[in-house]
């Protein structure tokens, strides 16, 4: 956990640690295409995440702090994979949808996802306590999304003030590993199930989505439309399955 990620304030009398919350510039072949609220931190995985999940990359690129303003800005080598035109995104670290307008215009299109891997429900229903998440320990402020294998062991997670950024961050760091398409292994998140982390994990193909939270109805159709396994309030050993549930088996 970098010191970036949090920063102390003083409150009644005592100092406390929040998560830190800045602007991040995403710009490819020095053409500033998003800007997005992030805790500092993993920022060239979070650009190679986002990217992927708009269906504007479709692999690794090179990517890495600009010159000017280096913090919060990243630049990614293009050519991106289509024209996005005109368009232009500024997300927050609530909403990674808020301000793209109609629901076509996110719904980008993902490939067919694998058939496996079988999954016991109990481990499942555990997955969220495996999650690795120090910033959260220290400020209560964060989310965390984990990669997992289909035996349960988690390959590697990330956080971030935004949910979205935290999925887009894994996404990212897998694809810089060449793990992506990511069939046969699971995505965790730490809160609800939406509709964007619901696009995100089925254009990086991933066939089981965990969350501890609930789901939005549209984030349930979506999963159901991608042939995910959607599994959601994921606590105390209990987990709620709402789509395909052929990949989650009992016993």
């Amino acid at each position: 956990m970098s010191a970036y990620t949090y920063a102390r304030v003083h409150h009644d009398g005592r100092d406390d640690d929040v998560a830190v919350e800045e602007p991040l510039e995403i710009r490819v072949d020095g053409r500033p295409l998003v800007v997005t609220m992030r805790t500092p931190g993993h920022d060239e995985e979070l650009a190679l995440g986002f990217l992927y999940g708009e269906g504007l990359i479709e692999g690794p690129r090179a990517a890495g702090p600009t010159e000017d303003f280096a913090a919060n800005t990243v630049e990614v080598e293009g050519p991106l994979a289509r024209d996005p035109g005109e368009r232009r995104f500024y997300t927050t670290s609530s909403c990674g949808v808020c301000g793209k307008g109609a629901l076509e215009e996110v719904a980008v299109h993902s490939r067919p996802l694998s058939a496996g891997p079988l999954v016991d429900r109990e481990l499942l229903a555990v997955l969220p306590d495996r999650l690795v998440q120090p910033a959260f320990e220290r400020t209560g402020g964060v989310h965390a999304t984990g990669l997992f294998g289909a035996s349960g062991e988690l390959l590697l997670a990330r956080e971030d003030v935004g949910r979205h950024n935290a999925m887009d961050k894994v996404i990212g760091r897998a694809l810089l590993d060449g793990l992506v398409p990511l069939a046969g292994r699971i995505l965790c998140v730490s809160g609800r199930l939406s509709f964007e982390l619901v696009q995100k994990a089925a254009v990086a193909g991933a066939p089981i989505l965990v969350g501890v939270g609930a789901p939005s109805s549209l984030a349930i159709s979506l999963a159901d439309d991608r042939g995910m396994t959607l599994c959601g309030f994921a606590r105390r050993g209990s987990i709620n399955v709402y789509t395909h549930p052929e990949r989650a088996v009992t016993g």
